[in-house]
Formats: C-alpha cells, structure tokens, sequence
C-alpha cells in the first residue's frame, strides 16, 4: 500500500560557515590573550630611569675597565723588563760559552785530552764536573769558567721561565681588558637602542624630565650657595669682632689663639693653591667629549679628568674612582671645598671636581661633553680632599 505521508523536506546546514565563524572567534580570542599577556610599552618615566641605570652600569663597567688596563700596562712592562734580563742572561751565557771553548780549543791544538770539550757540548756539565778526575786535570781558571758558565746558564732558564709566566699573565689581563671593554660597549649599545625606539614626542617628554631633574639639582645648589656665602658673612664678622677684642687689649690668650688661626690659615692656603690649579685645569677642558677609558687631552671619562686635574697641580691620584675615593681625607658634604672631589652612587661609578656653590666640573656620560653641574644631579655617595 502506498504511504500517504507528506515526504519531510530536508535541512541543508552550512557547516563550512560555522567552522569559519569558529576560527575567526578563536582567532580574537587568541589575539586578546596576546595582547593581554604581552608586555606593555614601558612609560617615559621608566625609560628615564632604565637609560640613566645603564649608563651607571656602563660607567662602573668602564671603571673595570680602567682598571683592567692598568693591569695590562704594568704587566706588559713587567715582560719587557724580563725580556730584557732574559736576553742579557742568555749573553752571559754565550760569553761563559766561548771562554770553555777557547779552553777547549787550546787543548786541541796541544793534543791533550779534551774533557772541557765533552763539558762544553755536554747536557749536563755539572755530572762531569762532579767527577775527581776531571776537576784534578782544570787549573784553577778552567774551574772558575766552568762554575761561572753552570751559574749563568741556570739564570738564564730561571729568566726564560719567569718570561714565559709573564707573558702568559699579560694574556689573561689582555682577555679581561677585552672582556671589559665588551661589557661597556654592551651597555651603551642597551641605552642606544632604547632611546631610538622613541618617538619624537616621547623625545620630548624625555628631555622635558631631564630639565626637570637639573633644575631641581640646580635650586638644591643654590640653596647650598647661599648658606656658604651665609656661613663666609658671619666667619667674618666673628673676625672682625676679634680684631676689635685685640684693639681693646683683651689679654694674651686672644693672641695666642691667633697664632693657632695663623697656623691653621697657611695650611688651608696651601691647599687652596692647589685647588686653584686643579680648577684652572677643569675649566679649560669644559667642553670637551665624554669617552669612556680617556684620559686626555681631547676627550675623558670621569676619573680620567679629576685625575689629569690633579696632576696639573702635582698631585697623582690612581686611575680608578674605587681608589681615588681612598686617596685623601674624607670630608662631609657639607665641608666641601673647591677642589675637593665628589663621589656618586652605591658602586662609586662618577666622580667630579667641586667648584663651591654647590657645583661640579665633571665629565658625564657618552654623548656629553666636560661641564659644570649641580652635585646634587646625583645620589652623592662621598667626598675626598687629595692632598
């Protein structure tokens, strides 16, 4: 029998569309989730912050460096002196040579038995000269040339050796000059590359967050300027007053502390002549360039100026800011004195020279030139007096 139902129309569904729809709903969901867990642009403050961080980095790195290649200059000189005594040795070995081959030559010609000779070319002249017979034959000369050519020649291996250990010790301070100066160029090349990936309005900013920093330095040292000047006004109106106290006959004892001011006076003169040199030299290289490693005359990374400075005035500080901080008498902040140098950050990275007013003359950074500066544009760390 024929089935009367109406025949059920079919669905199509497009399965292909809803595969689509999926994957594009995956596809943002997957884009959120990247976006949600990349790392977010950093903000300008804390660029600031990175870029000043490695230039510090890279200054206490450049201070290695200094370091490394002092080592390296007294290591290479150390070798060349032991050359030298190498080669004078290896000479006085060849002249006690020749004497035992004249001996040797003379003993030819007359026919006589010719030991000397076996001594002469012999590995080991020292096993024929322990034997009776043989040192029974040597006159006296003979002996004498003999004990001089063993000496000289045991000086002149110890001489060889030490030449060679010094050699290989100037490699090793060589590969960590090397490493040194890697360790900088790294860390410029960090600041570099983060300063390039500003835009120009973030440029802006940045510059706009440094002006802030230095006039906040600079109100600091004004403030620092007018208290030494506050401090200079009421020293000499005690002086005055002293000088009025005398006049009137106050009595021995004031003329006696005079005495001690006199004392004191002539020793502060003394350093005050030399600051005056130390300063004359700063302020004629402002301007100059920044480079890590220098040391003059065209160009200076910190301590090679204070150290070039100093020298001006007579005085030879170490190379490195870590041992110039321990050569003189520490002073506080606030007794600084012209001259006098500063010390900056945790690690003793910077140094600069005090000019009074609360500023410096220093050398900064890669990419500035030899400045005054307030000493307050850094965490200061310490002060010394050289000399």
């Amino acid at each position: 029998m024929a089935s009367h139902r109406k025949p059920r129309s079919r669905t199509r569904t497009n399965t292909p569309a809803v595969g689509l729809t999926t994957a594009a709903i995956a596809g943002v969901s997957l884009l959120s989730a990247q976006n949600a867990t990349a790392d977010p642009k950093p903000s300008i403050e804390e660029v600031q912050k990175k870029v000043d961080d490695l230039y510090r980095q890279a200054g206490s790195s450049t201070q290695e460096y200094n370091k490394a290649k002092e080592s390296t200059e007294q290591q290479r000189r150390t070798v060349d002196r032991a050359l030298d005594e190498a080669a004078e040795r290896t000479e006085a070995l060849n002249e006690s040579r020749r004497a035992l081959g004249s001996y040797a030559a003379a003993q030819y010609r007359t026919g006589a038995v010719t030991p000397t000779a076996a001594l002469l070319f012999a590995d080991n002249p020292q096993s024929y000269t322990d034997q009776t017979q043989l040192m029974d034959r040597l006159t006296e000369q003979q002996r004498s040339a003999i004990k001089d050519y063993e000496t000289q020649r045991a000086e002149a291996a110890e001489q060889r050796a030490q030449a060679t250990k010094s050699l290989e010790t100037l490699t090793d301070s060589q590969e960590s000059l090397r490493a040194r100066k890697q360790a900088v160029q790294k860390k410029l090349a960090e600041a570099r590359e983060l300063l390039s990936q500003l835009t120009a309005e973030e440029r802006a900013r940045l510059a706009e967050l440094e002006r802030k920093k230095e006039e906040e330095a600079r109100r600091k040292a004004e403030a620092r300027a007018k208290a030494e000047a506050e401090a200079e006004a009421e020293q000499q109106r005690q002086e005055r007053e002293r000088q009025a106290q005398e006049q009137t006959g106050t009595g021995t004892e004031t003329g006696a502390g005079a005495g001690t001011g006199s004392g004191s006076a002539t020793a502060g003169g003394t350093y005050a002549a030399k600051a005056e040199k130390v300063l004359s030299f700063a302020r004629a290289q402002i301007g100059k360039p920044y480079v890590w490693g220098a040391t003059g005359p065209s160009s200076y990374d910190c301590s090679g100026l204070t150290q070039a400075a100093w020298r001006a005035a007579g005085v030879d500080l170490p190379r490195t800011t870590w041992d110039q901080v321990k050569a003189g008498q520490n002073v506080a902040t606030a007794d600084l004195l012209p001259g006098d140098l500063v010390f900056f950050y945790d690690d003793i990275s910077h140094v600069g020279i005090y000019i009074g007013d609360g500023k410096m003359i220093h050398a900064p950074k890669p990419g500035a030139n030899v400045r005054e500066e307030s000493i307050y544009y850094m965490p200061i760390h310490s002060s010394v007096r050289p000399a």
